[in-house]
């Protein structure tokens, strides 16, 4: 059971992030406000969801939330500014542009880069505990992989209609064979080795 709220006086934006291990594509984040009384009995961490649950789950988010937010950087900024400063950007991007400001931030992780003067609190695993987190981790998730599903119709070699960017064995073959796109992450460095593929 998922906790609906940390301070039940404080409207908590539940801040994740998706893509941050990924080869291609951008880092999505979500913000979402969720009502305090909100549940719905397949709400969990967008990892531990099949994707027909969380295609459920995405309009019904939508709907109910008080406010909600997507956002992404691509892969050149990724490139320019690293994963993680590319991922806090994504995340400052969805703070902005709430409707409803937040008076406390849930993060999903150990770190986070601070908004302004809006305090938050880090929770490992987040996604797994509040009921806000496992709906912004819902959120990013159906995005990012809604994107790399169009974008594989422009690079289907990669199969990312299947592994959305991530460096599963077909995607890391391709990579062999073709070499990077556009949408690569160069900055990763991914180099190719008899035994596979790592980042330097």
């Amino acid at each position: 059971m998922l906790e609906k709220f940390l301070y039940a006086d404080k409207i908590e934006a539940g801040i994740d992030e998706a893509g941050r291990g990924c080869y291609a594509g951008p880092v999505f984040a979500a913000a979402v406000i969720l009502p305090k009384d909100f549940f719905h009995p397949l709400l969990n961490d967008s990892k531990q969801l099949k994707e027909k649950e969380r295609d459920i789950l995405r309009p019904i988010i939508e709907k109910e939330s008080i406010a909600y937010t997507v956002k992404a950087v691509n892969n050149n900024d990724i490139d320019s500014i690293n994963i993680l400063q590319a991922t806090y950007k994504a995340m400052h991007l969805c703070i902005d542009a709430l409707e409803q400001k937040p008076d406390l931030l849930l993060i999903d992780g150990n770190r986070f880069k601070p908004y302004k003067k809006t305090p938050h609190q880090c929770i490992i695993k987040g996604d797994g505990k509040y009921a806000a987190i496992a709906a912004a981790s819902i959120l990013a998730k159906t995005y990012r992989d809604e994107l790399m599903k169009k974008l594989h119709t422009e690079f289907n070699m990669y199969d990312w209609l299947n592994n959305k960017g991530y460096g599963t064995l077909k995607h890391r073959q391709a990579i062999e064979q073709y070499g990077l796109c556009k949408y690569h992450r160069k900055s990763f460095n991914i180099l190719p080795l008899q035994n596979g593929f790592l980042f330097s």
